[in-house]
């Protein structure tokens, strides 16, 4: 695989902040007639709560640029490994993108990005992370895909939400099963990171305690079909605090059209089969689904996606 670094130089002058992008690029729509679409207020999400700026930001619109969304902070880049804070910070030289990444907890409570339970394959350690508190982990460096080790360590959460909330980098958080969501949420608030946080929620059980912990905030939730969909729009969570994963394949454009109606955008994780597809078969399929309906691509190709769909920096 090639060094991206050398093939991509950082630009000499940068684009606005995504953030100002966004708010260039979306015009809010007057939903007035249809309740469930209006955007909260802050008596709708409690009296010291304000909807995050994603939320209007991330409403659909027919218009908009596509987004990407890199995994795991971004895969597959020699020198730089995954899940960790340079690397996120070398990806958004680049492209104007979002941040998938993975929040687990050490021995001692810390919460810290790591996507596997154990240590084995992304760091120079051994063992499960939550047998280590965090400064036993400062012994340890974080590896890359290829197996080099690099200079960099297991970065804090709170060490991440700082620096993206200093330079408008949104994040799309994947809770580990030994973190509950109240404990990100919590992270969140006391970074006054909610305008660039979405919570990423798998089924209508977790979307629905996010919601009820944090209704000022924007969430993933899945809508890989018809009836996942149907969940969701009888749930008492709002269209407007959904951004829908339709999964990682393809699905019939009627779901696409569908979630654009109701004004939520759509996300496809290209990451796996379809971004092999687009390596093989040429990095034009993006543009072709993109025209299909998709919106935001989460992918382990955010160079290459970036590049197909004319949003590098």
């Amino acid at each position: 695989m090639a060094i991206f670094k050398d093939y991509y130089p950082k630009p000499v002058t940068m684009r606005l902040s995504i953030i100002l992008v966004f708010f260039v690029l979306f015009s809010c729509k007057d939903k007035t007639k249809e309740p469930n679409q209006s955007l909260p207020t802050k008596e709708a999400v409690g009296s010291t709560l304000s909807p995050s700026a994603l939320i209007k930001a991330f409403q659909y619109q027919p218009q908009a640029s596509p987004l990407i969304s890199v995994h795991r902070g971004g895969v597959g880049l020699a020198n730089y490994p995954e899940n960790c804070l340079e690397t996120i910070k070398y990806v958004n030289d680049s492209i104007a993108a979002v941040f998938e990444i993975d929040v687990a907890k050490t021995k001692d409570g810390i919460l810290v990005l790591m996507h596997d339970h154990t240590l084995d394959r992304t760091t120079t350690g051994t063992d499960k992370l939550t047998n280590y508190t965090f400064n036993e982990l400062q012994a340890f460096y974080l590896i890359d895909d290829f197996g080099t080790r690099t200079n960099f360590k297991i970065p804090k959460f709170t060490e991440v939400l700082k620096w993206s909330k200093a330079n408008n980098a949104i994040l799309t958080i994947d809770i580990k099963k030994s973190v509950d969501v109240a404990e990100v949420i919590q992270a969140i608030r006391e970074n006054n990171a909610e305008d660039i946080s979405i919570i990423i929620t798998y089924d209508m059980e977790q979307a629905n305690k996010a919601y009820q912990l944090a209704p000022d905030l924007l969430l993933s939730v899945s809508a890989r079909n018809q009836q996942e969909l149907n969940w969701l729009l009888e749930s008492e969570i709002p269209t407007h605090n959904m951004i829908a994963f339709t999964g990682t394949r393809l699905s019939d454009t009627t779901l696409y059209n569908k979630l654009h109606k109701q004004g939520i955008k759509t996300m496809l994780g290209t990451l796996g089969n379809l971004d092999k597809q687009a390596e093989t078969k040429g990095d034009s399929l993006y543009l072709k689904w993109q025209k299909l309906g998709i919106d935001v691509f989460a992918t382990d190709r955010p160079f290459e996606a970036a590049n197909a769909l004319n949003i590098l920096k």
